[in-house]
């Protein structure tokens, strides 16, 4: 059974009559990477805090490695990154990491270990207020890994990097899930989400919406056929996908809600029926697709 490390539940954050985190119960499992999604104030970043220790919930519980969030037992053994680094301007980078490695025990080797792995080992005795926004967001991922932690949370660790630095921070990601580190990110680019997380919770204007793998999550794949006549096509399509499971769609396309499987027997029914296939391919829902889904039209 998997290890759980993080665990809510019904965690609330009220300021005034203004409900930012509304009762959310999730969960992160060991080794894994979990993406937290939602729009701009659904309460992301709010919820990250209240898990590192940084503000109190107003009502309900949280778990992080087995203790109270905030409490030396968590925070020892968690790195994390919220609402971007904050650094002495006039000390290199390399001095900027011997200062928080101080405070954390981590050793010199450990802070050119964490430069080196961040790419900013060449630019380590720069100035931080030399950084461009990319490598400044390097940096914090670079000092939220200082001590080795088995906890990493990171809030949108994407922030400022250019279409190079988004791949190298998710290798990196992926190996520290690989080397068997646990890390919960909050991101907006939903198509990295998609490619390093195993499982995501959604949240929109303070509540959990859901919480499922991503796989899960995307739903089942299903058939896109364009042949003629359209309406032998239609006839075919539902006879042998069933009539609920076949429908028109802009284009004068067919859309069949089958396993990409039956993808054989469909063309071949068709081509029995004299209909002329000019195209048969698998339609796979994003992320990004039901994202914006689920955040747009779900009732809360």
């Amino acid at each position: 059974m998997d290890e759980t490390i993080v665990v809510t539940d019904h965690l609330t954050k009220k300021y005034g009559t203004h409900v930012a985190v509304d009762g959310v119960s999730l969960t992160v499992r060991r080794g894994e990477v979990y993406g937290f999604l939602g729009p701009n104030g659904a309460g992301k970043t709010t919820t990250l805090r209240m898990l590192l220790g940084l503000i109190r919930p107003t009502s309900g519980s949280a778990a992080v490695l087995g203790h109270a969030p905030g409490r030396p037992g968590a925070t020892a053994r968690t790195g994390a990154l919220i609402e971007g680094p904050g650094f002495y301007p006039y000390l290199s980078g390399r001095d900027n990491l011997r200062v928080m490695a101080r405070y954390n025990g981590a050793t010199e080797e450990a802070v050119d270990a964490a430069l080196e792995r961040v790419d900013l080992k060449t630019r380590g005795n720069d100035p931080f207020r030399s950084y461009s926004q990319g490598m400044k967001q390097r940096l914090g991922v670079g000092a939220a890994l200082l001590g080795d932690p088995e906890l990493l949370v990171l809030d949108e660790p994407t922030n400022g990097l250019d279409p190079a630095g988004v791949v190298e921070m998710r290798r990196l990601i992926l190996d520290l899930s690989a080397r068997g580190q646990t890390v919960l990110l909050s991101s907006h680019l939903l198509s990295e989400v998609q490619a390093i997380c195993d499982r995501v919770g959604v949240i929109s204007d303070g509540s959990l919406i859901t919480e499922s793998t991503v796989a899960e999550i995307r739903g089942t794949s299903s058939l896109f056929v364009r042949a003629e006549p359209v309406d032998v096509a239609l006839a075919v399509a539902m006879r042998v996908a069933g009539d609920d499971a076949a429908q028109l769609i802009d284009g004068g396309g067919l859309r069949l809600d089958v396993d990409a499987t039956a993808a054989p027997d469909i063309v071949r029914a068709l081509v029995e029926a004299d209909a002329d296939v000019h195209e048969i391919r698998t339609l796979e829902r994003s992320l990004e697709d039901v994202f914006f889904e689920i955040t747009t039209t779900k009732e809360l």
